[in-house]
C-alpha cells in the first residue's frame, strides 16, 4: 500500500507551472438537502466559526442545520440560473477565460477549487498532479486576508499536498488588496456604472468577521481600509461622498461595523437619496451580493424613502478582473505573456 500519491510516469507532458484559483463554495442544488451538507461543511470549519465545540456542534448539528436550509433554500432558488449556482458560474467562467489569457496550458493549467463543495480540492490539486506541475501557484479570490476564507484555504492546500510524494514549489498569495491593477479595474467598474445610471454616494459594502477574530490579531479589517482608501482616492471622493461597511453578519456575535443595511438607513436620514453599492470584497457574484444587497438592502432603502439604488456587480469574469489577476500572478512569478 502506497502512503502517498504521485502522478503516473506515462502522463501527457508536463505542465511547469499550476495556478490553483479557489473560492468558498456553494450548494450543488437549491434545496434543503445540498445546502444542508454545504453547511455543514462550512460552518463546521473551525477557522469559520472560532467556538468551543462543545457549545457550537450541538447548536450546529441541531436547530440550525434543522431550520436554516429551508430558509435558505428559498433565497437560493430566487438567484439559481439555468447554469447552476452564480458563484460556481462565475468562478468558473472566471477561470477559464484566465486560462485563454495565461495562454497554452501545457506551459501553464489553470484550475479551480471550492474550499467547501464542488469542485473540491482534492479534486482541483490532483488533476494539476497529473499535468505534471512543478509549481504551484495558489490565489484564493479573496483579495482582503482573514484566517476565515485565505486561512481556511490554506488548511485545505495542507491537507491535501501532505499526500503528495513530491511536493511541488509553492506560493501562496494570501491577498492583493491593494494591488494597483486590482483597484484601477474596481475603480473602472465604478465609473461604468456612474456613466449609466449618474453618479451617486458610493457605499462599500464589505463582508463582515467577528470582532473578536480583528482583536485576535485578523488583518482583514485594516486591509478593508486600506483597499477602501485607495479606491476612493482613484475615485476622487471626498470623505462625505462615500460610506465603508460591512455586512452578512451571522449569529449572536458582534460584528465589525457599521452593517450596511444601518448605514443605508442613516443616509437616508441625512438626506442622501441615491447611493451606488460597490462590494470590494467579492471575487464574483453570489447569494450575498445578488440577494442579500440587490433584493433585500434594495428593498429596506427604498422603503425607507431612498429613490435611486445602483448595484455594481463584482469584477466576475471581465476583462479588467482577469487583467488584475494576470497582473497579481505575474507579482507572484508567473510568466504571464503580454497582452494581445
Amino acid at each position: 500500500m502506497a502512503w502517498f500519491h504521485g502522478a503516473s510516469q506515462s502522463t501527457t507532458p508536463s505542465s511547469a507551472t499550476g495556478v490553483l484559483l479557489v473560492n468558498l463554495g456553494t450548494p450543488t442544488a437549491p434545496t434543503a438537502g445540498p445546502i444542508r451538507r454545504y453547511l455543514g461543511q462550512f460552518l463546521g470549519d473551525r477557522r469559520v466559526v472560532e467556538a468551543c465545540p462543545a457549545y457550537w456542534y450541538p447548536l450546529l448539528y441541531g436547530p440550525i442545520l434543522t431550520f436554516r436550509p429551508r430558509r435558505t433554500a428559498k433565497l437560493y432558488q430566487a438567484i439559481w440560473t439555468d447554469e447552476g449556482s452564480p458563484l460556481l458560474v462565475h468562478s468558473r467562467r472566471l477561470a477559464t477565460a484566465m486560462q485563454a489569457r495565461l495562454g497554452n496550458p501545457e506551459s501553464i493549467r489553470v484550475e479551480l477549487a471550492m474550499t467547501y463543495g464542488e469542485p473540491s480540492m482534492p479534486e482541483a490539486i490532483r488533476k494539476l498532479q497529473e499535468a505534471g506541475v512543478k509549481k504551484l501557484v495558489v490565489l484564493p479570490l479573496y483579495p482582503q486576508y482573514s484566517g476565515s476564507t485565505t486561512g481556511a484555504v490554506w488548511d485545505a492546500l495542507a491537507k491535501e499536498l501532505r499526500m503528495w510524494r513530491r511536493v511541488p514549489e509553492l506560493h501562496f498569495i494570501a491577498d492583493y488588496h491593494d494591488a494597483p491593477a486590482y483597484i484601477a479595474a474596481l475603480a473602472a467598474s465604478v465609473r461604468a456604472a456612474w456613466d449609466r445610471h449618474g453618479r451617486s454616494h458610493l457605499v462599500l459594502s464589505n463582508h463582515g468577521i467577528p470582532v473578536k477574530y480583528v482583536e485576535l490579531g485578523d488583518p482583514y479589517q485594516a486591509q478593508v481600509e486600506r483597499t477602501t482608501a485607495l479606491l476612493t482616492a482613484a475615485l476622487g471622493l471626498a470623505p462625505d461622498e462615500y460610506s465603508g461597511c460591512f455586512q452578512s453578519r451571522f449569529g449572536p456575535t458582534i460584528w465589525l461595523q457599521p452593517y450596511t443595511d444601518d448605514r443605508l438607513l442613516e443616509l437616508v436620514g441625512q438626506g442622501v437619496k441615491a447611493v451606488t453599492i460597490v462590494t470590494p470584497s467579492f471575487a464574483v457574484d453570489c447569494l450575498e451580493t445578488i440577494e442579500e444587497i440587490g433584493v433585500a438592502s434594495r428593498a429596506k432603502f427604498l422603503a425607507a424613502g431612498g429613490d435611486t439604488f445602483t448595484l455594481v456587480s463584482p469584477l466576475n469574469e471581465s476583462d479588467g478582473h482577469v487583467e488584475a489577476l494576470a497582473a497579481v500572478l505575474a507579482g507572484a512569478g508567473v510568466t504571464v505573456p503580454a497582452r494581445p
